[in-house]
This record gives structure tokens, sequence and C-alpha cells, in this order.
């Protein structure tokens, strides 16, 4: 520390300089006697130093010393191998103002501190006022981690009862990410393969550094307020512990938790665990899984729906199988109609000339038999008998005389002779 240009052996009582002193007192001669300042002056002056040059400084060391106040305020020592320099921090309580630790400060914890040096005058001594605190290096960040996942476990945001279900089929997804990010292509060609019918809403926001936290409460607030999506997913590729920091924010896990609408947390990798994650509705591993959750239902249905159709399809073609084999069997045994007429035809012929013969044998039986009554007949014929020279006589009324007392003189009789009649008159 410069100091050089401190008056420390110059008196500055007014109208006392060299120049103005009596010729009276410069002739007498006295013993040096040495100019001496108060403490008060003298810590006035180191302070006015100090101050106007170390008004912003950034100070990295490991706590020690570690001293709250029952006011709120924090007192601890900063260290390296080399020095230690007392800090405070007034107005925090260790949290709840820009700045603030999201962890607490304990002894060991490697620390980078924004502030500006100051004296104390009742000590003497200088100190850090310290604005601002960062963690160092990945075991002070986790420490930072646990202590707020436990106390956000203890206030109920974590509770699974208050988790809300994911929409089924949603048709609008609103995504809170950068839209330059990998995650966002790969997340996008998704849904796009899986169901292409899902319209997403991209809500642009930085996801690393300070601001990150900000922009990523602005974007899930939109998303709300203007009903962007049935369901949100906050996403962020792959990165460091440092990378992921900003989904480790209190006022983030607060906005999640008072989010109306669902919220899916896919942030880093499937190793990586954020607060966002405790506190969404569902933990995605990656986005890329937080696509095909998403759209997982539309995926089943679909390939439900698929099943069923091969399914029916393949019922319907084995039924059709089974009718065609049922079609041939009974075809096989149903003759055509015009075979069947043919055969009737045939048949019909076949009936007709049988019928045909039967008559002629009737027939020829029938004549056979009239020759054999006819012979009979022809033998027992009385024509017969007149052709052997006998004849029939009868009266005028056709009755057949039969004895001679039958015939009165002159009574007219006729003769029946083999080849004809002739009237005749007895005597």
């Amino acid at each position: 520390m410069d100091l050089s240009g401190l008056p420390l052996f110059q008196n500055d009582e007014p109208g006392k300089d060299q120049a103005g002193k009596s010729e009276q007192e410069k002739g007498k001669t006295t013993p040096s006697e040495p100019v001496h300042l108060t403490v008060t002056e003298l810590t006035s002056k180191i302070r006015g130093v100090l101050e106007p040059t170390f008004t912003e400084v950034w100070v990295q060391g490991e706590v020690s010393n570690h001293r709250p106040a029952a006011s709120g305020h924090v007192y601890f020592s900063l260290k390296d191998a080399g020095a230690s320099i007392s800090a405070a921090v007034f107005g925090w309580g260790g949290r709840g103002r820009k700045g603030a630790p999201s962890f607490e400060l304990k002894d060991g914890l490697q620390i980078l501190c924004r502030g500006k040096v100051s004296v104390y005058p009742p000590r003497g001594s200088y100190q850090l006022i310290v604005d601002q605190i960062e963690p160092l290096g990945a075991g002070a960040l986790q420490i930072a981690f646990d202590q707020l996942k436990a106390r956000l476990a203890a206030e109920g945001l974590f509770d699974a009862k208050r988790k809300r279900p994911l929409p089924a089929f949603p048709h609008r997804i609103a995504v809170v990410t950068s839209p330059s990010g990998a995650a966002i292509r790969d997340m996008l060609n998704i849904m796009a393969r899986r169901a292409p019918q899902v319209q997403v809403t991209i809500i642009p926001a930085i996801v690393q550094g300070d601001e990150a936290p900000k922009q990523i409460i602005r974007g899930l607030e939109t998303a709300n307020r203007f009903n962007l999506g049935e369901v949100v997913v906050l996403a962020r590729g792959g990165g460091s512990i440092e990378d992921l920091w900003c989904f480790n924010d209190e006022a983030l896990a607060r906005a999640i938790f008072k989010s109306r609408l669902p919220v899916i947390s896919a942030v880093g990798h499937e190793i990586d665990f954020t607060i966002s994650d405790f506190v969404a509705d569902l933990r995605a591993p990656t986005p890329s899984a937080a696509a095909e959750l998403v759209t997982g239902h539309w995926v089943d249905t679909a390939r439900r729906i698929r099943e069923a159709n091969d399914r029916m399809k393949n019922i319907v073609l084995r039924e059709l199988a089974g009718r065609r084999g049922l079609l041939s069997h009974v075809s096989a045994r149903v003759i055509n109609p015009r075979d069947r007429l043919r055969e009737q035809a045939q048949r019909c012929d076949d009936l007709a000339l049988r019928l045909e013969r039967a008559v002629e044998v009737r027939i020829e039986r029938r004549c056979s038999a009239l020759e054999q009554l006819t012979g009979k007949l022809d033998a027992l014929s009385p024509l017969r008998v007149l052709d052997r020279g006998y004849s029939i006589l009868r009266q005028p009324d056709g009755h057949v005389i039969k004895s001679v007392k039958q015939i009165k003189s002159g009574q007219r009789l006729t003769v029946t002779f083999q080849d004809g009649n002739a009237d005749v008159q007895t005597l």
C-alpha cells in the first residue's frame, strides 16, 4: 500500500507553515520537536486514501471465522495462503437481495466476493464491505445446491401431491429455451417425426449466465399469461455445473411452483439434476427425452391404432380365406345351373324315350292281348258259323229267332248270311 502521499510529519494547523514563521521564531534556536497526529486523524487520512482507491474490487479466498450477527449482518475473514482480510456483509441476513448468496456461508468455503475496501475506525482496521458473493469450485456449488434444495423441500415446493398431470394429447407446447441451441433443434426434429400435428411455440431466453434466470422466468410467465401451450418445457443442453447453475435459481423455482401450466424441466444430461427438476411437474433426463415424453401418448395411440388395424386386417383376411374355402367346398357340391338344365333336359329325353318305349311295349302287349281276344272272339263269333253256311234269322225288331215256334205265317224276317242280309216272308 502506497502511503507516500500522506503528510504524516506536517503540521496542518492553519497559519503556521514555514514560510509564515516570524523572524523572531526563525532566529530562535530550539530543539527539534516531531510533528504529531492523533489516532483519529491518522485513521481518517488512511481512510481517505483507501476508500476512494478501492471502490469496487473482486477478491477470492477461503471463508474463516464466520460470525453471523443477530442483526442479520454477517462477519467473516477471507484468507489465502499468504494473508487475511476482514469482511462484512450488511443487510442480507445471508439472503434476500440482489447479489446475496443462495447458500449459507461456512468456514472453509472458497468464494469470490465483490465489494469495496473500508476502514473501521474503532479498531483501526481495514475491511472488505461485501455486496455480492459467488461460490468457487464444484464443492461450494454443491453445498449451495444442497442447502437450497433442503430449504425448498421443507417449504413443500417438491411435494408430489401438488404436481399436475401432463395432458395426454397436447396440441400446443411452449418451449422456453435458446432458439439457437442444439437442444431445440433436436426437440423439433423429434416432435415433427413423432407428432407433426403438435404446434410448438419457442419462447426465446438465454439459458446460461447471471441474466438467464430472469429471462427464463419471463418466458414462463409469458407462456402462462397468453396460454401459449398446454404444457411448458424448460430446455437446455448439457454442460458443467456452472453452465446449468441458472436453473438452480430460487426465484425460478418459485416461478415454476406458481405456474398455472404444467412444467417439464429438461436440463442437461441424464446425470444432471437442478432445482427446477425437483419443482417441475415432470423431470425429463434430456431435452430430447422431453420431446419424446410430450408426444408419447400420440405415438402410443398411433401404434395401437396400427396394431388394431393389423389385427383387424388379419381377422378379415382369415375370415375371407375361410369363406373362400367354404365357397370352394360348396361350389364343388353345387351344380352349375346350365349343367343342371342340360342334365334335366337329358333326363327328360331319357324319360321321354323310356315313356315312348313303355307305351310301345304297352301297345304291343295290348295289341297282343287284343289279338288273342280277337282270336277267341273270332272263334266264337257267329260270323264264323255263317262262314260255314249257317245263317241267322231275325225278327224285324232285331230279335234272333231261336225256335220255329217264333215264326208266324206271312211274317217278314231278316236272314243274315256270311256276306250280307236278305229279307224274306214266310208262307
